[in-house]
This record gives C-alpha cells, sequence and structure tokens, in this order.
C-alpha cells in the first residue's frame, strides 16, 4: 500500500517531501516561538523597589538654590572666591548669594527652598544627596550620563537596561514610558534602547495634549474585529518567523518589528484609558494641578499603578532650568514643578504605591555659586544634588556634602555611576550582573565603576 508521504517521496526525486519538511519545519518553528522578552523575570535578589519614576528637571537645577544652603553665600556675596578656587572655579567671577530663604521643614528639619512650598511639606520622605558629580559640565554629555551612563552616544538608557533586565508586569503597556513635550537636548538617545533589542526602547509620548485619542496614534481598527486582528497578526508573525529563521535566526529590527506590532495590538486593550484623565476624581486633578507637566506626573502614577516598569518625565522641551541669565527664572521653574511633583509623592503613597515606587528627581547637572553676568549661574558638574523618595531609601535625610560655597562634592561624593547602582540595587539588582555582549564585549549601565551606598537604604 502506497502513503502520501512515499508518494511525495517517489515523484520528481523527492522534492515534494521537501516541501512537507518545510512546512513541518515551519509548524516546529511557530511551537518554538521565542518567549515574550517584556515578561517579568526574577531579580538577583529581594528588592526594595518594583519601579521607578525619574521627575527630569533637564538644564541643571542649582543646588544652591534649592535643596543645599550655603550661609557662606551671603557672607561672601559679591567678593571673589579666593586663593586655590578663584582661579580653580571661580575665575573673574564672584561669589553670589541666593536670592531664595531655606526654611528647616518636617520632624527630620530637613532644609528646602522657600521656591518649593509642596515639595517641602514632603521632607520627611526625602533622601537628598547633596554630593552628587558627574564627568563634563555641558548638557549634552551629562544628559546622557544621567539617563544611560555614559556621556558618548548611544548606550542604552536607565529605563531600557531595567525593562531588560526585570521585564514588565503590564504586557498591554509599554515597560517603558517617557513624557517630554517635544524633545530636551539630545532628544530620543536618552530613552534609546541602542544595542538592547528594540522592544526595550522607551514610547516617547508628548505630553503637550493628554488626548487619549491622539496621545499615541493608529490604536483602534476601524475596519476589522479583535478576532480578524488576531488572524492577522498571527498570519504576520508566522511570515516574520520564516523570514527570521532564513536569517539565521537571531536579526534585531526584524525580531523588534515582530514584538512591537504584538505591543501594539495588545495596547489597544488598555493604552487610550491610562492617558484618560476625565477618569479620574476631581480632588485628585486638584491635587496635581493643571498643566503639561502636571497631566504627566499623574499619567505617571496610572502607569506604574498599572505595572509599568519605569516612566521617565520631563521637565519640558529643551532645557528649561539652564538658567545663566537670571537666577531668578528658578521660581518659574519650581513653580512647573513643586505642586505635581508633591502630589505624586503623596498620591503614591496614599495608595500604598511610595513604599515600592522610586522616585528620583534632579538634574543632569548643578550650577555655580558664583554669578555668570548679572545674576546667573554657570554649569557646574563638580557638585550638585538629587533626591530620592519611597522605593526602600530613608526619609527625611541628607547625604553627603559640598564645599563651603557649594563649588563640589566634599563629603560622601556620589558619582552618576554611584547613583545608577544605588537605583539598580534597590530594584533587586546587582549592576555588575545586568550586562549585555555586544561589539565584543559585555556593556552593563555603570560601565566599569559603580558603588552601591547602602546608607541611602532603609
Amino acid at each position: 500500500m502506497l502513503t502520501r508521504r512515499d508518494l511525495l517521496q517517489r515523484t520528481g526525486s523527492g522534492f515534494g517531501l521537501l516541501g512537507l519538511a518545510g512546512l513541518l519545519q515551519d509548524q516546529h518553528l511557530l511551537a518554538q516561538a521565542p518567549s515574550n522578552p517584556l515578561a517579568p523575570k526574577p531579580p538577583h535578589f529581594a528588592p526594595k523597589a518594583k519601579r521607578i519614576i525619574h521627575v527630569f528637571m533637564n538644564g541643571g537645577p542649582s543646588q544652591v538654590d534649592t535643596f543645599d544652603p550655603k550661609p557662606a553665600l551671603t557672607r561672601f556675596n559679591g567678593r571673589p572666591p579666593g586663593g586655590a578656587l578663584s582661579a580653580e572655579r571661580g575665575g573673574t567671577r564672584t561669589l553670589m548669594a541666593s536670592p531664595y530663604r531655606f526654611r528647616q521643614h518636617g520632624q527630620s528639619g530637613l532644609p528646602v527652598s522657600e521656591i518649593f512650598p509642596k515639595i517641602a511639606e514632603c521632607a520627611d520622605d526625602l533622601c537628598v544627596i547633596r554630593s552628587m558629580y558627574t564627568n563634563v559640565p555641558n548638557h549634552e554629555p551629562s544628559l546622557l550620563m544621567m539617563t544611560c551612563g555614559d556621556v558618548q552616544p548611544v548606550r542604552p538608557s536607565m529605563g531600557s537596561w531595567l525593562v531588560y533586565g526585570l521585564g514588565t508586569e503590564n504586557q498591554n503597556l509599554p515597560g517603558f514610558v517617557t513624557m517630554c513635550p517635544g524633545f530636551p537636548v539630545v532628544g530620543p538617545a536618552l530613552w534609546s534602547n541602542s544595542f538592547l533589542p528594540g522592544i526595550f526602547q522607551g514610547a516617547h509620548i508628548n505630553n503637550s495634549n493628554m488626548d487619549p485619542r491622539r496621545v499615541l496614534q493608529n490604536l483602534t481598527n476601524g475596519y476589522l474585529s479583535q478576532t480578524a486582528q488576531r488572524e492577522q497578526m498571527d498570519l504576520m508573525r508566522r511570515l516574520n518567523e520564516m523570514h527570521l529563521r532564513q536569517r539565521g535566526g537571531s536579526d534585531n529590527p526584524l525580531e523588534a518589528r515582530i514584538q512591537s506590532m504584538e505591543m501594539a495590538f495588545r495596547m489597544q486593550f488598555e493604552a487610550q484609558e491610562v492617558f484618560d484623565l476625565n477618569r479620574e476624581t476631581t480632588v485628585t486633578r486638584d491635587l496635581y494641578g493643571r498643566g503639561q507637566f502636571n497631566d504627566a506626573c499623574l499619567v505617571a502614577r496610572r502607569l506604574v499603578e498599572r505595572g509599568v516598569r519605569a516612566v521617565q518625565i520631563f521637565t519640558g522641551a529643551g532645557q528649561p532650568w539652564d538658567d545663566h541669565g537670571n537666577i531668578a527664572n528658578h521660581r518659574n521653574n519650581a513653580r512647573t514643578v513643586d505642586q505635581p511633583v508633591a502630589a505624586l509623592i503623596n498620591d503614591l503613597k496614599a495608595r500604598g504605591l511610595l513604599e515600592d515606587t522610586l522616585v528620583l528627581w534632579g538634574g543632569e547637572f548643578g550650577r555655580t555659586p558664583t554669578s555668570e553676568g548679572a545674576t546667573g549661574r554657570d554649569h557646574n558638574s563638580s557638585g550638585f544634588s538629587v533626591f530620592l523618595a519611597g522605593g526602600g531609601v530613608k526619609g527625611g535625610m541628607t547625604w553627603g556634602a559640598s564645599d563651603e560655597f557649594g563649588f563640589a562634592a566634599a563629603e560622601g561624593r556620589m558619582h552618576v555611576h554611584d547613583l545608577h547602582a544605588t537605583i539598580l540595587h534597590l530594584l533587586g539588582i546587582n549592576h555588575e550582573r545586568l550586562t549585555y555582549r555586544y561589539s565584543g564585549r559585555d556593556f552593563r549601565l555603570t560601565d566599569v565603576s559603580g558603588t552601591v551606598n547602602h546608607n541611602l537604604i532603609a
């Protein structure tokens, strides 16, 4: 008795069987399809935090006008720094006192500038690091260092590293979302996946108009039912995977395209809802206030509440905090961010989310304690301040110190690599083990350095 398989083998010297073998291999390929790269992955050890919100003050806020009061600037206002400082850091410029008063707040007595009255009310939740420093006093390399751990473009951003290492809890939303109304200096490189697979790239949201129908385009298919779309997606995935196998089974752009189409399909179910702020109560909307940055902070809470791993919020396009001309403009910038940042911390706390959500506030560097022009301040990479809140850090404390005038980190110095190592540790990651091999070497967010600061961890 001649079976169909025998017939195919004997017909045309067995070419028919080759076609059958190909079909069987395709079915095997589908059965062995790669697992979802965004699926949650176990951390290296028990984490303090599960997610992070990076509130980025792009442009570089002045440490001596925000969280690092310097009485010596008032005493020596208008004088040159003197001695070695005058030649090394001050040049011909003179010391300039802060125009803002500092007051102690909370049970901890944490000093906060008057330009942040709402954030000051959160003093006992803040861990202020006064001894940060970075490599270069220019925006582009410092922005890259703070977001990607290197001054050279383009390396994977911290959000991309986190989603690569930990996955994300919600498969209907991107694991890493960044919000900016337009682009900061450098632009998309600040949330790039670089050589990591494309599915880990940050999803940029223009928060100038938080209309859920417009913030993410083309999410709704007006012609096909979800069942028909799923059938179409399955066919496209099969064709793409066949193509991928023909290319040796490893093609980053093609893999990224396959995963991005799957993500786009899943986002139909939840993405528009998460950006619909009309679903929030009037009380919550009033807590955050109204405006582009306010809306972004509220969306950040909605995103992490739904399991998004990393959210980044820029103050605005360009470099809003870059106040060379007049440091009095810091008051305007603070007015933009003070209420929504405080609301974010308090809202997370009220919902029981702050304990495992890490909030990072700060810029790419600080500013000089000397004057530029009449009342402005220049860039300063040698010493600046950031603060952490929630996510397993100690609240109501300061760490480190800058020198008498605020030129440079002097005690408990922390490089950006140390900050990144500490953040990864809080999220349950050993920063030396989170690596990706590319171009013949193992890369990591902290490059070849970084020390976890356990003094900040509760």
